[in-house]
């Protein structure tokens, strides 16, 4: 029993592994070509791996885009909101939070990704709305939790944390992003990103901490 369950495990471990691997080798292609460009072969050379394979995996580019969205969002989602509900500095808490989450939604992958779903959703919504939940929605999720533990210790007073988080997250990142992801403009420096987050830090605390604090 102990045998076939590691032989089990093993097994489990590799196909993750062969997955990641093909993902990684579509990254590579979508980025540089393009969602409508890019090709289930041209995929499968990325990864090293056969066609074959490639389709035992994934059923057509489409399953594989979403699975690449999915697994990029889910990604920074855990990299980014790691919010401790037993830090009671808030500023620091949401300052650290705005800056890293304004760097990332500026990394020219996430650019790069972000163009490519935009450029589908009309095409494709079922890809724009898998972005939407395991991107932005995944992130306020785990932000407007850290929130209403918050409202809970006394430390904030809000009637929607949801909203809060949202419009948190919203004045962190667009006034550096939308120049980078439409204008095409060159990324700006980490003194203007600290500038707005600072300035999102100040809006959110005065308009949900306590009277008073």
């Amino acid at each position: 029993m102990q045998q076939h369950s590691a032989e089990s495990s093993l097994d489990t471990a590799l196909d993750s592994a062969k997955r990641r691997q093909i993902v990684d080798g579509a990254r590579q292609v979508f980025l540089a070509q393009g969602f409508d460009a890019a090709s289930m072969g041209e995929i499968a050379r990325a990864a090293g791996v056969s066609k074959g394979t490639l389709y035992v995996y994934f059923e057509n580019k489409e399953e594989l885009f979403a699975a690449l969205v999915k697994c990029q969002c889910a990604l920074t989602a855990e990299r980014l909101f790691e919010l401790d509900v037993d830090n009671h500095d808030l500023r620091e808490a949401l300052t650290r939070l705005g800056l890293s989450f304004a760097g990332a939604m500026i990394e020219p992958t996430h650019v790069a990704t972000i163009r490519m779903v935009i450029g589908s959703a009309d095409r494709k919504p079922d890809i724009g709305r898998l972005f939407v939940e395991a991107g932005p929605r995944a992130g306020v999720r785990r932000l407007s939790t850290w929130i209403e533990a918050k409202i809970a210790q006394g430390e904030l007073t809000c009637r929607d944390p949801e909203l809060a988080a949202w419009q948190f997250l919203t004045m962190c990142h667009t006034a550096v992003t939308m120049p980078v992801l439409l204008g095409g403009e060159a990324p700006p420096p980490k003194e203007r990103i600290a500038y707005v987050v600072d300035s999102a830090v100040d809006t959110f605390l005065r308009a949900f901490a306590p009277a008073g604090a």
